[in-house]
């Protein structure tokens, strides 16, 4: 076979030649016919020259002047068929062609050489000169053209083309959904598209570095949609009043809608006179001393972030042991009429003797009380300091009296998806103040979550914001199991690094792992991976070329490649997002991956937030009123320890559980 190639390369090779040989041949005949005046004044006429010259004409090759001229063109263009020259890769159609059509205006308009005068030996040289240059400049470009690779490999340098894929261009809408519009890529093509939350009960990650658009494209849309929608509404307020004033403005609008919200409540911490009071220890919510307990592990673990990983340690799970029996002796006194958690961080506050025989009184704390009161009463003072210390030392920092004013009153209860009265509450946060404030939000998320996820209540809706600034135990089982009560939610963070950090790797993996819908901005590192894993693979045209001297090799083929890689990922513009979208088996999504930047109408926008309706005044609220209750708090915390001391002190029957030193 490789001799055969050979051979024929060679033919082909002979025959360029002879064409190329025929071509001058015929533009030799052709000068000296119309140029003879010219050859013979400069003595170029042997009579056997003349004689071949005479029966070549009596053929009719010269009966018309651009008969024997279209005759070499000809066989030039034959000859320039077989060339190939070196190819090079920097050199484009539009220099040879140049050359090529240059040349074939100056060869055709050449016989204009003869209007300097009537076939003189000048106008003869002039005329060969013109059509000889004419003739060599289409050689010249004709031969460069074999030398241009005509199949080009594609330009697109960061691969953004072969990238792109189809995406889900129908709105989709159910009475639950969250519906976003987008516009994306096909190609070189911007196409207009829907990413369609339909289910959101299958929990809403929304992720993305600060800066990428996760509040202004995506949780400001929940939030409205939902509240439009009917829903039920608890959102963390990071940032407190961003997210409550769209909120409250979009209720305000809602508000007649049949089903829609009864009532508004938020929470700030700062700003007294505009917040709302609610006590999360709320008597009637706690039917049992596990609530006491989860209630205690959540205020401690809010305050101690570092103990997250470290539980089932002795020196963890005693102060939140201890803790936990101060708020069900609280829970059981009086059927719960002190039952706060400014009364329980004073109550923790009591001398050891006559805090631990108070506790004794009540019969269901003891077995969580007894350590501590044998180490006391076996003068174990180190070992008793560290077991209490540490939740004293880290409740000691709720002391405060803007705080108490908040905890300690009774606005509304935090059931908001009750049918009787469904709410929406706000809790708002302060950057500065993330750890203080972040441990009580985190006491009031998990009641909430223990009222919330009930069978027949309303549909609901859960939006944290900036998730990793309050602890949340058993998030996982929250948004695996609360779908089936109708509660969706949402949790915004900006990094699985930051979720890594304050609630350890394993717990990040499954939050990252077990919502169904996700809609990232740009993230780097670990979580670029992930998400690029996560949303699988797309076939790629791939092309190879291979030159050399003679011929030029291109390969084409199709591979499977990553549909966003991570590099992408961590590319992304504000308001750019990537994500995949859960179904309903009575909706379901052929194309559920999206890769898209989302819509928003910033004009709409600022005139909605130019005419929002600031959060009105629920009370004034005077500086004396707020030192006034923080002090009934420590009266009434010394009246329990009197009244109950008398109590045992009275009755024989009790006395022995008074503890003496």
């Amino acid at each position: 076979m490789t001799h055969a190639t050979s051979e024929n390369q060679q033919a082909l090779h002979k025959i360029t030649d002879m064409s190329r040989l025929i071509s001058l041949a015929l533009l030799a005949l052709h000068y000296y016919y119309y140029c003879y005046r010219a050859f013979e004044f400069w003595q170029l006429t042997p009579p056997w020259i003349v004689r071949i010259l005479e029966q070549i004409a009596k053929t009719g090759l010269f009966d018309s002047f651009q008969r024997t001229k279209l005759a070499a063109l000809l066989f030039l263009f034959i000859s320039l068929l077989g060339a190939k020259g070196k190819k090079d890769d920097e050199l484009t159609i539009a220099s040879p062609l140049g050359w090529v059509i240059a040349g074939l205006l100056c060869f055709h308009f050449s016989f204009l050489a003869f209007e300097l005068g009537a076939a003189s030996p000048f106008t003869a040289a002039v005329y060969l000169f013109w059509c000889s240059v004419s003739y060599l400049a289409i050689l010249q470009g004709g031969s460069r053209i074999s030398r241009v690779i005509h199949q080009k490999l594609n330009v697109d340098v960061f691969n953004a083309d072969n990238e792109t894929f189809p995406q889900h261009e129908q709105l989709l809408q159910n009475q639950y959904s969250i519906n976003l519009k987008a516009s994306y890529r096909l190609g070189r093509k911007t196409r207009s598209s829907w990413v369609n939350f339909i289910n959101p009960f299958r929990g809403i990650l929304v992720v993305g570095s600060p800066g990428s658009g996760k509040t202004y494209y995506v949780i400001r849309h929940i939030i409205t949609q939902h509240i439009q929608k009917g829903f039920s509404m608890f959102i963390y307020d990071f940032k407190f009043d961003d997210l409550t004033s769209i909120a409250y403005n979009t209720w305000l609008n809602a508000a007649e809608q049949p089903g829609a919200a009864k009532a508004f409540y938020y929470v700030n911490f700062d700003d007294l006179s505009r917040s709302h009071r609610c006590n999360p220890l709320e008597p009637a919510s706690m039917t049992d001393i596990s609530d006491a307990a989860e209630s205690a592990r959540t205020i401690l673990m809010g305050l101690n972030r570092e103990w997250i990983r470290r539980q089932g340690d002795f020196f963890v799970e005693s102060p939140i042991n201890f803790l936990t029996a101060i708020i069900w002796f609280l829970r059981k006194y009086q059927n719960g009429a002190y039952c706060t958690l400014p009364h329980a961080v004073e109550l923790m506050q009591t001398e050891h003797a006559k805090l631990f025989s108070v506790l004794r009184t009540q019969k269901e704390i003891q077995a969580l009380i007894n350590p501590f009161i044998s180490a006391f009463i076996h003068h174990a003072n180190q070992q008793l300091e560290g077991q209490i210390a540490s939740a004293q030392i880290s409740m000691a920092r709720l002391s405060s009296p803007q705080l108490y004013y908040v905890l300690s009153g009774s606005d509304f209860s935090l059931d908001i998806n009750n049918p009787r009265e469904p709410k929406i509450v706000c809790m708002g946060n302060n950057p500065a103040k993330i750890q203080t404030y972040g441990a009580v939000v985190s006491l009031y998320i998990s009641r909430l979550i223990k009222a919330v996820n009930q069978k027949d209540r309303q549909k609901s809706s859960l939006v944290f914001d900036e998730f990793p600034t309050v602890y949340l135990n058993h998030i996982d089982s929250l948004i695996a199991t609360a779908r089936q009560n109708k509660v969706a939610t949402t949790v915004g963070i900006q990094d699985l690094s930051q979720l890594r950090k304050d609630y350890g790797r394993e717990l990040a993996d499954v939050v990252m792992n077990i919502t169904g819908n996700i809609i990232s901005g740009q993230v780097t590192g670990d979580t670029a991976k992930q998400l690029s894993e996560r949303f699988g693979r797309i076939n790629q045209n791939r092309t190879s070329l291979s030159i050399n001297r003679a011929d030029t090799s291109i390969s084409r083929s199709k591979q499977l490649d990553a549909a966003i890689p991570p590099s992408r990922i961590a590319a992304l513009s504000a308001g750019e997002f990537v994500g995949m979208c859960a179904d309903n088996p009575d909706q379901p999504l052929e194309l559920k991956t999206f890769h898209c930047t989302l819509v928003n109408d910033h004009k709409a926008l600022s005139r909605q937030q130019a005419n929002q309706k600031p959060l009105p005044i629920i009370r004034n609220v005077s500086p004396q009123a707020i030192d006034a209750n923080y002090r009934q708090i420590k009266e009434d915390v010394e009246t329990i320890i009197f009244s109950q001391m008398e109590m045992m002190l009275s009755d024989p029957e009790l006395s022995h559980l008074i503890i003496s030193r």
